[in-house]
């Protein structure tokens, strides 16, 4: 029998990868970084991490507990005066009480809390309705974790925001959660506390779960951030996801966390415990220094991205590359249809010709057709040296 499975193997008779990780594309961003690192004299506009370094008394404090010896593993759940810090952040800000004990998790990043929240709660054939353009990682999340993804599309028209009449009609008795990511990553978009209200009605009355994904929560401008678990019953149906990497410059920690009710916060330990075991001890002492000295940090940076982010717009507008106005995350996402070109052209053509890199907005889901991400979490000589290369590209190849 060991024989016949070898032949089969080595012949290409049998698929050895799982049809569910076949049904995955890669993602469509990392091809144009592939042909980045082959190029010189390139300004990225595409990775979605900040250009600064994480503060020094946050690294000091990942490098004190190295120095203390504090190597080991921690609670499955995480350190608990991480978690204690986090749940009076939440309290703070937005009037959120969670017992850091049970309802609590501190993850690898965002990412991975992500992957714990759709495989604790699908089984199956289970529908969770998105929206598009939209994050990478949450349709193969979806699908790893044997759920559907139901996309309802977004649009400069309605400013990127999804809207709740749209998810309503989306809604199956396979329907187990609706996913939200705002501010959003690539769009800028961000949700006022009407619209938000709205779905949390579409989710009262449809019996359905909320996963919030809230990275950007800090990189807001000129607006307030309205986190989904502090509306009115929203807190037992909310997974909310948060995390260090954008508003602490801490992309390479890998730290973030979920905050739940306790039932919800166990089954994503379950699978956390088997898989990860815990988050990094050194980063947890790091995100804990973060919290409890860094908001100063934050606010300069977030002044920063504000600028840039002036700067960017109004320059994607005078080339006639017309741009929605981001309020929050650090991304814009101008429309490219004056070239005539899809998306994927445009940020092909631009790299080789220009040494600009961008990411197309299909990647994003197809509702990003038609336009690009461009991130302004790099140095203003870079974007106005990039708007100035755009510029030409767009002039030379403006559809006729």
């Amino acid at each position: 029998m060991s024989k016949t499975i070898d032949r089969k193997l080595t012949t290409g008779k049998r698929d050895v990868i799982s049809k569910r990780v076949r049904s995955i594309s890669p993602s469509g961003i990392r091809k144009f970084f592939d042909i980045l690192s082959t190029m010189e004299n390139v300004i990225s506009l595409g990775v979605g991490e900040p250009d600064f370094v994480t503060p020094w008394h946050v690294r000091e404090a990942g490098i004190y507990s190295l120095e203390k010896g504090h190597t080991s593993y921690t609670s499955n759940y995480g350190v608990i005066e991480l978690r204690e810090e986090i749940a009076r952040y939440l309290k703070q800000r937005y009037g959120l009480e969670y017992d850091p004990a049970t309802e609590i998790l501190v993850t690898v990043g965002v990412s991975e809390g992500l992957d714990l929240a759709m495989r604790a709660i699908l089984d199956p054939g289970d529908e969770v309705i998105g929206y598009e353009p939209s994050y990478v990682s949450y349709l193969p999340c979806t699908l790893l974790a044997g759920g559907r993804f139901i996309p309802v599309p977004t649009s400069i028209e309605n400013g990127f925001r999804v809207q709740a009449n749209d998810i309503d009609r989306r809604v199956s008795t396979r329907t187990k959660a609706i996913m939200l990511g705002y501010p959003s990553n690539p769009t800028g978009a961000v949700m006022d506390r009407a619209s938000l209200k709205r779905i949390a009605g579409v989710a009262q009355r449809r019996d359905l779960l909320v996963i919030s994904d809230e990275v950007y929560e800090r990189l807001v401008y000129g607006v307030k951030h309205v986190c989904f678990a502090s509306l009115p019953g929203m807190r037992q149906r909310t997974i909310h996801l948060g995390g260090f990497s954008k508003a602490y410059a801490m992309t390479g920690w890998r730290i973030g966390y979920a905050a739940a009710r306790a039932d919800i916060i166990e089954a994503m330990m379950k699978i956390h415990q088997y898989t990860i075991m815990c988050a990094p001890t050194m980063a947890q002492m790091a995100a804990l220094e973060a919290l409890r000295a860094g908001e100063e940090q934050v606010q300069e940076m977030v002044a920063e991205y504000d600028r840039r982010r002036r700067i960017m717009v109004k320059g994607f507008n005078d080339i006639d590359l017309d741009c929605f106005e981001p309020r929050g995350a650090f991304y814009a996402f101008p429309s490219i249809r004056v070239t005539g070109m899809t998306s994927e052209s445009f940020a092909e053509r631009l790299l080789l010709e220009e040494h600009v890199a961008v990411v197309p907005g299909d990647a994003f889901g197809k509702s990003g057709e038609g336009h690009v991400r461009c991130c302004y979490a790099t140095s203003m000589d870079e974007i106005e040296e990039a708007l100035e290369r755009m510029g030409r590209f767009v002039r030379k190849h403006r559809a006729r």
